[in-house]
């Protein structure tokens, strides 16, 4: 990973439409909007990630969050402490905070292909609500808790992968938030190798370990969805 010195300077580029940039972990958020942020307890995560909400907000841009249900009220305690009106950005759907039930394990196990839509209709619904942007923040750690079953990682891999074809059809970052404590070496490369910038130690940097999706996907689906095994017998 790059150096502090050599944080992304491409994230900086001013944008072609004349949009106002968008502040992120240190940095400006610039053509990649295709983001995993790796944070080792809670308080790291939210000292990064509540100014880039809060400044969302106050833009009148959309938040979409998605996390577990045990930890929704402390999450909108956090946003109320960074002095954000959540029950009015509620009313008015400007934040909505949903669960993996609702989002990612809708229907009872991890689907790809369903939550690709998924994430193309919470993206639509914020322009149709009349908000300039959507920025969304999920947690994974749901579909990744039970690193036995590598099926469902392969799937969500390919899911992450897959985004990258997606994704560049919209303006709105997503931010695909894992808590570090719960991720393998394995998994923690692949993610990375899946993602164009990431957050690591609260800062952003450009990812020296991404792959083009179509390269990284012929990979994937090469896989057999056993556990990995080493290449010595």
């Amino acid at each position: 990973m790059n150096s502090s010195g050599d944080k992304v300077k491409f994230l900086g580029d001013t944008l072609a439409d004349g949009s106002q940039p968008i502040r992120l972990a240190g940095s400006i958020l610039g053509k990649y909007r295709h983001v995993c942020a790796f944070f080792s307890s809670p308080q790291e995560e939210y000292e990064t990630l509540l100014p880039f909400v809060r400044d969302g907000l106050e833009r009148g841009e959309r938040a979409y969050h998605v996390l577990p249900s045990q930890y929704r009220e402390e999450h909108l305690e956090q946003l109320r402490s960074a002095g954000i009106d959540v029950a009015a950005a509620q009313r008015r759907r400007q934040l909505e905070v949903a669960t993996p039930q609702e989002t990612y394990l809708r229907g009872g196990r991890f689907n790809k292909d369903a939550m690709l839509t998924l994430i193309q209709e919470a993206l639509k619904t914020g322009a149709t609500l009349g908000f300039p942007l959507t920025r969304l923040i999920a947690h994974a750690e749901t579909v990744l808790w039970h690193p036995e079953d590598w099926s469902s990682v392969n799937e969500w891999i390919e899911y992450e992968t897959r985004l990258n074809d997606v994704l560049p059809r919209y303006d709105d970052p997503v931010i695909c938030t894992y808590d570090a404590n719960l991720l393998n070496g394995s998994i923690a490369v692949d993610i990375l190798r899946t993602h164009p910038v990431a957050i690591i130690g609260g800062l952003l940097y450009e990812n020296p370990f991404f792959v083009p999706p179509q390269q990284f996907l012929r990979q994937v689906l090469q896989r057999s969805g056993a556990p990995p095994k080493p290449y010595r017998g």
